[in-house]
């Protein structure tokens, strides 16, 4: 017989459904997520270290998990919450279910959940804390176990590389050193397509031990939680402003901007998909882009930064794109790497490329 497993919201709100994955208790922060594709690489993104997802494209698990599209080798997301869950994929490329990945990771699931009422829920109260267990737990002590247990603010540390390690390309024309802030895989083998052999370090690699590895740029990765707590992120980047090109996605962008004196602001509840349009204001183009954030940079804060914003949400106005081309940096809060999305963005690789070539 299938567990029963429920949802519990700080404001009381239960939602129940029945247990798959891991069947472990925990306290997560609550967001959703619009792709309709590409929910291994959703599962396997460092950036969503301790938050339970929900998917609202309703059925999940249909083509089961396969070794070569992981965006991390150790997934450390919290919880997956969907409508329909399949356990008996169908697809040539399928190593193991997505339960028994879920299980391995200590990944809770729940299914069976009406999905649109919980996203719905989200999109009027905002990202929340929220409590996965087993049903025999009462509502009652559920919130006050909720009351009770503050989310991390550690999650980049525990995320990061522990080791420098290096990725290469044949006939390599660039060298790129890589803050791993929970950085996704697919911006590894993106770099590695557009010539440049990367060095990957860790979150609070000092300056001086980023430039003895003599790179001719900067990567600056994408990562869970409150750009805020890496500061000595920060620190190394307005170290290293105007030494070296730096391109910057996600809380990369977040991390550029804060290194110049801008401010960041937390959303209501986010941007998680794979199809939301950003204009690029130096061209007037539109691209459809992949996103997953919950911080955005507050654009009243970039007077006197030395930062011009390219690239704007066409959704909400945020700010998707900032550049300071008197130090050659510029950073985007999309994914351009787009796995899952679409591949619009993939020229700013090449604008990477550009700013080394200078």
């Amino acid at each position: 017989m299938e567990a029963l497993r429920k949802i519990v919201l700080e404001d009381g709100t239960v939602y129940e459904g029945y247990g798959f994955g891991s069947d472990s208790q925990k306290v997560l922060e609550l967001v959703f997520n619009t792709s309709m594709v590409g929910y291994q690489e959703i599962l396997s993104d460092p950036s969503y270290t301790d938050q339970a997802v929900v998917m609202t494209y309703p059925l999940i698990g249909n083509y089961g998990m396969n070794e070569d599209d992981y965006e991390t080798k150790v997934p450390s997301i919290g919880a997956f919450i969907v409508r329909e869950y399949n356990d008996e994929p169908s697809n040539f490329r399928c190593s193991e279910t997505l339960s028994e990945v879920m299980k391995k990771y200590d990944i809770a699931g729940v299914y069976g959940v009406d999905t649109r009422a919980l996203t719905r829920k989200i999109r009027t109260v905002g990202s929340c804390k929220v409590l996965i267990c087993d049903s025999s737990i009462s509502n009652e002590n559920a919130r006050k176990i909720l009351q009770e247990t503050p989310l991390r603010r550690d999650q980049v540390a525990r995320v990061s590389t522990k080791e420098v390690w290096r990725s290469t390309t044949v006939e390599p024309k660039y060298h790129v050193v890589a803050i791993d802030c929970g950085m996704k895989l697919n911006i590894v083998r993106s770099l590695n397509h557009v010539g440049c052999d990367v060095t990957v370090v860790p979150w609070n690699t000092t300056p001086e031990k980023i430039m003895e590895l003599k790179p001719d740029g900067l990567f600056l990765s994408n990562g869970p939680g409150d750009p805020t707590d890496v500061t000595e992120t920060i620190e190394t980047v307005k170290a290293l402003l105007g030494k070296l090109p730096i391109f910057g996605i996600c809380l990369g962008h977040q991390v550029l901007s804060l290194a110049h004196g801008a401010k960041t602001y937390k959303l209501k509840f986010g941007h998680r998909g794979g199809n939301h349009p950003v204009k690029d204001l130096s061209t007037d183009k539109l691209e459809i882009t992949s996103q997953n954030h919950s911080f955005a940079v507050d654009d009243s804060t970039l007077e006197g930064t030395g930062l011009q914003v390219t690239h704007i949400n066409l959704l909400d106005n945020t700010v998707e794109g900032v550049e300071d081309a008197a130090a050659k940096a510029f950073s985007i809060q999309y994914h351009p790497e787009s796995a899952p999305g679409p591949q619009d963005s993939a020229y700013l690789f090449d604008r990477f490329i550009k700013m080394m070539e200078g």
